[in-house]
């Protein structure tokens, strides 16, 4: 009967082109479950084949636990009576018991058959996939075999993919029978069907399709670091040279736009605006608006945001229809974009200087003239006027050393009284509310201060209220409520 085994293996394993270890472990599979049929339904059973003569034992095993962690006794024993059988036996080790061999030839060999046949299907499979893996095609070319509730499965050689009704461009009509181009977006391997999830709406496919038709790009002289789309619709993307004497934009056009109208044609009319990647993200953020012009822009580097200047002529131009353009830029640059007039700019510049001026005259102790000083000279919050270095505010012609060396000391006994009365504050907060996402200590302290204390307290705040207790913006003010809030929808789920 051993020799008849490892015949057995041996052709199963070149027939179905997997290791014969994988065959082996199927066979013991196999025998394990008609073993536990003879002798209890529930018992934890092993089976070891030696991979040189074919003769097999079999052993029935229990888990050592802690006496009173015992719930299944078919498969798990105390450790007060495995210390009976074996002595020096330790918590999560096995003991075992040597159990008679079943007849191979007995065993209900359809059921056998069955487990070796599944764990063959499952090593091909795996073997299929990792070889697909192994050529790192990350853009995927396949028919489409047929439609799964919306889904397409896509035949790409030997593997199936599954490409998500979210995850086609909208309004795109896919049938069976067409060729489809798409990204590799996941590989879920514990999937009982296709392993492998594409996408044709991810900003990498675009950068993948660009990629197939700019040689360009292959060689090194050009690269695309970003891309933003609305499928279907529209897209930008980001291009940079590493050859001085390539020009990124008109070679991913093409000659007569060939390139460009190319991807258009795959990705269902979808427009593509090419911009001129730049290190300097405000120089990046200009050219990501085009064809909006742009008048200044500031730079919030704390926000990661930038107030965006335009005309009155430009600023449809720079929201574009529905907001696309802006959005697009946004994500883009992955900057917050704020557009705004210029009206609405000095607007808001008179709002932040007056509340700046106001913040120094209360804080400081000062009168209106040094309050705007301080403001002309570029100063906007306490921490600048204590540590900026003396040499610079020195530099001040209105302020001489003892006006410049009182101002210093003012601003930092105030910021070391804050920092006191906020750590006081800190002892009063909950830790659910200190380890929320978004939270940090000083918002936690100005919280605490209108005795909000724990995730409930923000729960139970509206957004604007929020917002006139800390002065954060309004995003931060909903991003954190939606956090505090999530627990409640959690609950209702269950």
């Amino acid at each position: 009967m051993s020799r008849e085994l490892l015949m057995l293996v041996d052709a199963l394993a070149r027939e179905k082109n997997v290791e014969k270890d994988i065959v082996f472990g199927a066979l013991e599979l196999a025998l394990a479950s008609a073993t536990k049929k003879r002798i209890h339904d529930e018992a934890d059973v092993r089976v070891e084949i030696d991979r040189e003569t074919g003769t097999y034992e079999a052993f029935r095993r229990w888990l050592v636990l802690d006496d009173e962690e015992v719930e299944i006794p078919a498969q798990q024993i105390g450790l007060t009576e495995a210390r009976e059988q074996v002595a020096d036996v330790q918590i999560d080790e096995f003991i075992e018991e040597a159990l008679e061999p079943i007849d191979f030839g007995r065993i209900g060999a359809q059921a056998a058959k069955q487990v070796i046949l599944q764990k063959i299907r499952d090593a091909e499979r795996e073997q299929v996939l990792n070889d697909f893996l192994a050529r790192k095609e990350h853009l995927v070319t396949g028919t489409i075999k047929r439609m799964e509730r919306g889904n397409a499965i896509v035949e790409a050689g030997r593997i199936e993919a599954l490409l998500p009704r979210d995850q086609m461009i909208p309004k795109e009509n896919l049938r069976p029978g067409d060729r489809v181009r798409a990204w590799l977006m996941k590989i879920d391997r514990s999937a009982r069907g296709p392993q492998l999830i594409l996408s044709r709406t991810a900003p990498q496919f675009i950068m993948k399709l660009f990629e197939l038709e700019v040689p360009e790009i292959e060689d090194g002289l050009l690269e695309i670091k970003a891309a933003a789309r609305d499928p279907g619709v529209r897209a930008k993307i980001g291009v940079k040279s590493n050859d001085p004497r390539v020009d990124p934009i008109g070679t991913c056009v093409g000659m007569r736009g060939s390139r460009v109208t190319a991807v258009t044609n795959e990705l269902s009319g979808e427009r593509v605006d090419i911009v001129l990647w730049s290190a300097d993200p405000a120089q990046f953020v200009i050219g990501a608006l085009a064809p909006a012009e742009v008048n200044s822009l500031v730079v919030d580097e704390e926000k990661h945001s930038m107030d965006v200047v335009v005309d009155e002529a430009n600023l449809a131009i720079a929201i574009g229809r529905s907001g696309q353009n802006v959005r697009l830029a946004s994500e883009l640059t992955g900057w917050t974009i704020n557009l705004m007039t210029v009206e609405e700019s000095q607007e808001k510049q008179q709002k932040e200087t007056s509340s700046t001026r106001q913040l120094f005259m209360d804080k400081l102790d000062v009168d209106a003239e040094v309050a705007e000083i301080l403001v002309q000279e570029g100063f906007a919050t306490l921490e600048e006027v204590a540590y900026v270095p003396l040499a610079e505010m020195l530099e001040i012609e209105a302020f001489d050393e003892a006006t410049v060396n009182e101002l210093r000391d003012r601003a930092r006994n105030i910021l070391l009284t804050e920092a006191i009365v906020n750590e006081e504050e800190l002892g009063k907060v909950a830790e659910d509310l200190l380890n929320l996402e978004g939270m940090d200590r000083p918002l936690a302290a100005k919280l605490a201060q209108h005795d909000v204390l724990n995730r409930e307290g923000l729960a139970d705040l509206a957004v604007d209220e929020l917002m006139e207790m800390t002065d954060i913006d309004e995003e931060r003010a909903k991003a954190l409520i939606t956090v505090a809030r999530a627990h409640w929808f959690a609950d209702e789920n269950k």
